[in-house]
């Protein structure tokens, strides 16, 4: 059946179990229209043109990921072959949605290194993503992981947050650490092959941007203001000390990502700051490259949000082993991949199953607990993704 031009799409969603607000799961029956929750459908009367049979299955928030960069490796799937970017990113929108996630920010790094990760890529990405608006599944916005050392960049990015194309702007700090593998070839060859420079000409770059590095303070406060006055959510990126977090925290950067010590984290969750770890760490029982592990942070009340990071799959897995291993509630839990980001982000209208809120859900297959698996995802009441047997009716 077709929707008729002025009549919003009425759909309801029967016999899930359902989490509320209040992190009570019940069974019952949702109502659907416009793209938003009108309210459980035994107090609406609702007539639906469509329905989503979820018996059996639990009824969740979307997910809300506010870092993801696995399409990065769409992009380049192998070091050096490169893909078309439209391909790259309709493939990692299908990824997305069949791994729950209804709202996704793609993790674009814009740094002083040219090639993947540098100004051409950068500007393609977002003119790419604006073009295929109408065609992705999941509500995708850009976060925008600017490299502190990238001056030139600076007047571009105030023009994007003007512009309103960037939707999370964090500040990253790698210079550094590049800078001190200089006179250890082996070790910077790697950048240099990202970047797809010879090492000498790879060299010569970094002491040129090393050079600046007195500019770097006062871009920091100038690019910090200008998201404030958009009204941009802002992070600092791999946190080292409490101070470092203050000084973000006082520039208006309420979010503390990836911090790397606990006196970091600990500070964050002391100013009220949210903090998002890596929901792969969570997942796999330990960070990859020797990192504070996020499980016991997550129990110490010093992480407030996970994230895809590098593994789209990894956040419904990361929520569902904090509640078996009885480390949070599974409610409490759920939230840190729905409700949290949501609110970090200030994205008011979604992240909780209530009235008037977007309509994005997640169906999961719970049979098997320490494998849950994806059986439907729904963006703004649109089913976009379903696995196996047939679950949406009335077409």
């Amino acid at each position: 059946m077709q929707d008729g031009a002025d009549t919003p799409m009425r759909v309801e969603i029967r016999g899930g179990r359902i989490l509320w607000p209040d992190g009570t799961i019940e069974e019952g029956s949702l109502a659907i229209e416009g793209g938003r929750i009108a309210g459980p459908t035994r107090a609406t009367g609702f007539s639906a043109f469509r329905v989503i049979d979820a018996r059996g299955l639990l009824v969740l928030p979307g997910i809300v990921d506010l870092h993801g960069d696995a399409f990065e490796r769409q992009i380049m799937p192998r070091p050096g072959v490169e893909v078309s970017l439209g391909v790259a990113l309709q493939e990692t929108d299908l990824q997305v949605v069949g791994n729950g996630i209804t709202t996704a920010f793609h993790a674009i790094t814009w740094s002083w290194e040219p090639g993947l990760r540098g100004r051409e890529m950068a500007h393609r990405l977002k003119e790419t993503l604006t073009d295929m608006r109408g065609r992705l599944s999941a509500d995708t916005h850009i976060h925008l992981r600017h490299e502190t050392f990238n001056l030139d960049a600076v007047d571009e990015i105030l023009e994007w947050l003007e512009e309103g194309s960037i939707r999370l702007l964090a500040f990253n700090d790698h210079t550094p650490h590049i800078h001190k593998l200089l006179g250890h070839p082996a070790k910077l060859q790697k950048y240099a092959d990202r970047a797809k420079m010879t090492l000498g000409h790879f060299e010569a770059l970094i002491a040129d941007v090393w050079a600046r590095r007195s500019e770097v303070p006062d871009s920091i406060r100038r690019l910090a203001r200008a998201a404030a006055e958009a009204r941009v959510a802002a992070a600092s990126h791999d946190d080292t000390s409490a101070a470092q977090r203050v000084s973000f925290h006082q520039m208006g950067c309420s979010i503390s990502e990836f911090p790397m010590t606990e006196d970091a984290a600990a500070k964050a969750r002391d100013l009220g700051d949210p903090i998002v770890l890596g929901a792969p760490n969570v997942m796999r029982g330990g960070s990859h490259n020797g990192a504070i592990s996020a499980a016991p942070m997550v129990a110490k009340g010093m992480c407030q949000v996970l994230a895809s990071d590098y593994y789209y799959p990894s956040l419904l897995h990361a929520a569902f082993r904090l509640a078996r291993e009885g480390v949070l509630p599974f409610a409490k839990a759920w939230g840190l991949i729905s409700a949290n980001p949501a609110s970090a982000a200030g994205m008011t209208d979604r992240g909780m199953i209530r009235p008037g809120a977007r309509a994005d859900f997640v169906l999961v297959d719970d049979e098997q607990p320490a494998l849950p698996r994806v059986a439907a995802t729904i963006v703004a009441g649109r089913p976009v993704f379903q696995a196996n047997r047939l679950l949406v009716s009335g077409f």
